[in-house]
């Protein structure tokens, strides 16, 4: 294993442009650039609403908004990353806007996967990988295309779920509101049945039935989700016990990560809030689906409490209701 990456790289950039779990997942690897040189600057690309995701992590040092300079011309980017001197890139999602504007601006490795035909004009460092094909996990993928910074050794599974203890915290205070809703004296369980169409989702009828069968004296818990989905929530919620508490729409992405951090638990199918509450090392339980480039294998939470059931179809209907309950269970032993 590699005591350090490339001295002579002094600032590296992280282009990483997509959804909240990607971005998560993505932070493993910032962190583990950090362990091998600790004097290393790192920069994220990332979207304007995956920030808050990035700035809980402290191994990265500076956030690039991609949907401020997404308007800009391949010129006007390049210059922006000259200003950064930045010596490396790595794209982890490709963009050829962005690989144009690395190679204009003269950073010295670019780093792209050959799957992708604007990475053979742009970068002078490529890797093969086919990530829906390949056998490794989203995170160690990531890590695996920093090869060309020394990187020579990938992390297993178990090391990298480690990585996030003491590197990833929420960067605001829970409001005083959302905090009195958690119980010290009960279980604060997290429910986020909708995945935002980016994976297969359990039935509602199944988080029905799964909530009614937990005791109110045991759990206290929450439904979570995005104002879009609040709104098909409004025929579901009065279909369940009275106690259960509905914050769907009521928190920004900073609020949801503090209120995540400080609860006890969640279950998700392959989503972001369910890396998120992996990261914050609570009990994590993650459904997915056998189907390639989408199960397990790829995208299982990582974390120092995290864990998955796995269908053995392309949805989560072999999944049931007592397989989940009983996982949830154990998190009171």
């Amino acid at each position: 294993m590699p005591l350090t990456i490339n001295k002579d790289i002094k600032h590296i950039l992280i282009s990483r442009i997509d959804a909240i779990g990607d971005v998560v997942l993505q932070l493993p690897t910032c962190i583990y650039l950090k362990q091998l040189n600790p004097d290393v600057t790192i920069s994220f690309l990332g979207r304007s609403y995956t920030k808050p995701i990035v700035d809980a992590c402290k191994a990265v040092d500076h956030f690039i908004n991609y949907d401020e300079i997404k308007p800009l011309s391949t010129n006007e980017i390049a210059n922006i990353f000259k200003t950064k001197a930045i010596d490396a890139v790595v794209h982890e999602f490709p963009k050829s806007q962005i690989a144009q504007a690395a190679k204009k601006a003269g950073i010295k490795i670019r780093i792209g996967a050959t799957s992708k035909f604007h990475h053979r004009l742009n970068c002078n460092k490529l890797i093969k990988l086919n990530r829906a094909t390949s056998i490794m996990h989203e995170a160690q993928q990531d890590i695996y295309m920093c090869g060309p910074l020394g990187v020579t050794h990938i992390p297993t599974i178990g090391t990298i779920a480690r990585y996030y203890k003491d590197n990833f915290k929420p960067t605001v205070e829970l409001p005083a509101t959302l905090n009195e809703l958690l119980k010290h004296n009960r279980f604060n369980l997290i429910i986020h049945s909708k995945s935002g169409g980016n994976g297969r989702e359990w039935e509602m009828n199944n988080f029905t039935q799964l909530i009614n069968q937990l005791p109110e004296d045991k759990f206290r818990v929450f439904i979570t989700g995005s104002e879009k989905e609040h709104e098909l929530f409004k025929a579901w919620i009065p279909q369940l016990p009275k106690h259960v508490i509905d914050l769907s729409g009521k928190m920004n992405l900073h609020e949801f990560i503090a209120f995540i951090y400080r609860a006890d638990g969640l279950v998700a199918s392959g989503t972001g809030p369910l890396h998120v509450a992996a990261a914050s090392g609570i009990h994590t339980l993650g459904l997915f689906p056998v189907s390639a480039s989408i199960n397990a294998t790829r995208w299982a939470p990582l974390g120092l409490k995290a864990e998955h059931i796995e269908s053995d179809s392309d949805d989560l209907s072999s999944i049931s209701v007592d397989m989940v309950k009983k996982t949830i269970e154990s998190w009171l032993q």
